[in-house]
Formats: structure tokens, sequence, C-alpha cells
């Protein structure tokens, strides 16, 4: 990928799907389709909820998470009240569910967020939240189907363990192949020439702590099995 697609500026290395409706890298397309028909045989509806997401949509979301216009939660999914957060626990906050701008694995196409469809009660909102897919929650079915095959169709979970940055998403999944040459590429220089010409909100605080961020946010993922 060229610097614009690793920092969400172009889509030039993306397409999109209309069954499952998704948007994805290239190279991952057939990986995903494949991964769908054989959970289908088990009674799962795995669909993406989230796939690419460009630059804009992501400074949109962290831009709302920094006003207090979208939820924040702490490490344990507890919601937090963005008025009693100094700016530089906002930054804290916002980082461990969602990643900056530019840093975003979904602008790759190689990483998507998985639920069962199949498994959602009538009128259920879903969340996103460990607690959906922890061994009792409504996606729980799915969270073990995908520790027991994904890796067979080259997919891994960058966000598995807590290692002191992202917390950790048992429904963000990543195409290998693809998603470990892209974060090679992703340089900290890259990142912060892209962040200084940006409207991020809060962006003192984001590069003064830019080199912190890469490493514990962006550099610091559970690697895949080695079959994978």
């Amino acid at each position: 990928m060229n610097e614009l697609e690793l920092t969400g500026r172009a889509r030039t290395h993306i397409v999109d799907l209309l069954e499952p409706q998704c948007s994805l890298h290239y190279e991952a397309v057939a990986a995903l389709l494949a991964m769908r028909d054989a959970a289908a045989l088990e009674g799962i509806d795995l669909r993406p909820c989230s796939s690419f997401r460009d630059f804009q949509a992501q400074m949109t979301i962290w831009n709302l998470k920094w006003a207090g216009e979208r939820p924040l939660y702490d490490r344990q999914g507890r919601r937090l009240e963005r008025s009693k957060l100094s700016d530089s626990d906002a930054v804290q906050a916002i980082l461990c569910w969602s990643a900056l701008p530019g840093g975003s694995r979904h602008h790759w196409g190689t990483d998507l967020d998985l639920l069962d469809a199949a498994a959602i009660p009538a009128g259920y909102k879903v969340e996103l939240l460990p607690s959906e897919y922890s061994r009792d929650g409504i996606f729980g079915k799915l969270t073990a189907w995908l520790d027991a095959n994904m890796h067979r169709f080259g997919f891994f979970r960058p966000y598995q363990s807590d290692r002191g940055g992202v917390s950790p998403e048992p429904w963000h999944v990543s195409y290998a192949p693809v998603s470990l040459p892209a974060l090679e590429s992703l340089s900290l220089s890259l990142l912060r020439h892209v962040l200084e010409g940006s409207d991020i909100a809060g962006k003192p605080h984001v590069l003064g702590r830019l080199p912190e961020i890469y490493t514990r946010y962006l550099l610091s993922i559970d690697s895949p099995a080695p079959s994978t």
C-alpha cells in the first residue's frame, strides 16, 4: 500500500461487497467469503459490522468522542463522563477503543469487526462490548468458532490480550498477509505528518504524546498463530 492508502486518505486498494455488505482490501475478499461459508455450516451468520474506514470517518469518531457526543468507556467497558476527564485522560480513554485517524487498522481494509447476525435477539442493539463475546454472551458461539477456525483463513485477533494499549476486542479480526506488512510500513514520521495537517480535536495533546501512542497503541499487538 502507498502512503495515502496506509493512512486512510485513499481507497484505491478497496473492494465494496454487497453480500455481506462491507468494504475490504482486494486481497482479503476471498478469505473472508471462505470463512463466512465455513461459519454458515455451523449456523453462524458471520457479518462485518465495520470494515474499511477512511481518514475522515475515523476523525469524525475521534472528534465526537473528544466533544463528549459519543460514549467513552474505560478498559473494563464502563461508561465515562467526558466532562469529568482532563484532556490528557480523554486522549487515553478514546484510544482504549478507537484508533487515531491515520493510525487505524481499518484504513487498510484488512480489519473487521465481526458479529453473528443469527444470534441477535429481536430489538437488541449490539454495543461491541467484551461481555457480548464472552462464553455466556450472545456472541459466545462466534467467539469459540473464531478461536478454532479463523487462522485457517489467514485471520487473527490483534487485540486478543491486554497489552496495556488498546483494550481487548474479541470482535476485531485482521487479515495477516496484508495487515502485517502494512503495520511495518506505517512509520511514526508519516503518522505525524498526516496529523499535523488535520483537524483532529486535541491535536496538541495527541502530537505531544505521539511516540508513546505509536508504540503503545499501534505497534503493541498480539501476533498471529504460526499457522496463520
